[in-house]
């Protein structure tokens, strides 16, 4: 006797001009490129989305999320890719405690307004590790810190990434890489896990944000991080947000970007290289 068909075995392939319209409409919407050999890994995430929603066939369900704007958002939410870790790209943090961090806590200290803003900021890692350098292994000086005009804006297009990161709760595995002198303020046990500590995660505020859409935000930023989020969009892509992020800057602000990636267009012209994949912009 056969074994019963599966689900799986059930869905349709993905056609090529089903593709072609989803990869178009993903790019329109995010920025995000999805080439050709990227359809496997793409049949494979939104097959999740199909058995969800009882659909068999591809066609179908793009229909659906033409009409259902909820599941329009989970299929992009799908398709995002969510790599982070704590301090990756530990000498961006470095360069932030040692170069960045004295003349932003002096300022902050004379009752100046100081943000920062984490643009593709995953599960919360990123903004974390930033709120952790920010703060230091000194608890006095934390908490006057904490209780000056500071704040991290962290956004991302998943609401399911922003869902984890508000959490503040984190495997012990994944926090390996937080510097011990950090780990021991900032880093409580809970139930088997890692939570980062209210004063730290007090410092952030997490938004949902497609970097390709409008920003609400008015004011200027005294740091942004943008890392290897870049590395998924086309040239004219990157150089419309580079432009865009530097723009955000106050003058003579710092600008991280991820490893593989550099400044392009008008956003090269208006910094300056200062460390590796570091950026200061130039004063008015």
């Amino acid at each position: 006797m056969n074994a019963p068909t599966t689900f799986v075995s059930e869905l349709s392939e993905l056609g090529e001009r089903d593709f072609v319209a989803l990869a178009e409409m993903v790019h329109r919407e995010t920025g995000i490129l999805l080439p050709d050999t990227k359809r496997e890994l793409v049949r494979s995430r939104l097959g999740k989305r199909l058995r969800a929603r009882g659909v068999h066939r591809f066609a179908d369900y793009f229909r659906l999320i033409d009409s259902d704007a909820a599941e329009h958002a989970a299929a992009l939410d799908a398709l995002t890719t969510n790599h982070t870790s704590f301090f990756r790209e530990v000498h961006h943090f470095e360069h932030f405690a040692e170069t960045v961090r004295p003349t932003l806590v002096r300022r902050a200290a004379a009752g100046e307004r100081i943000r920062f803003w984490s643009s593709a900021c995953s599960s919360g890692e990123e903004p974390y590790s930033l709120a952790m350098s920010l703060l230091g292994s000194d608890r006095q000086e934390a908490v006057r810190i904490a209780n000056s005009d500071m704040a991290i804006l962290a956004t991302d297009l998943s609401p399911t990434v922003i869902a984890r990161a508000r959490a503040a709760l984190y495997p012990h595995t994944a926090t390996a890489a937080v510097p011990q002198k950090l780990a021991a303020n900032w880093l409580a046990d809970q139930d088997g896990q890692k939570r980062i500590d209210p004063l730290c995660a007090g410092l952030v505020q997490y938004r949902e944000l497609n970097l390709m859409g409008d920003w609400p935000m008015r004011g200027r930023f005294d740091v942004i991080f943008c890392r290897n989020v870049m590395i998924y969009f086309d040239e004219p892509t990157k150089e419309r947000l580079q432009q865009r992020l530097v723009e955000r800057l106050v003058p003579g602000g710092h600008f991280y970007i991820g490893h593989s990636e550099r400044l392009i267009g008008v956003a090269a012209k208006q910094c300056r290289p200062i460390g590796q994949t570091i950026y200061r912009k130039d004063a008015a």
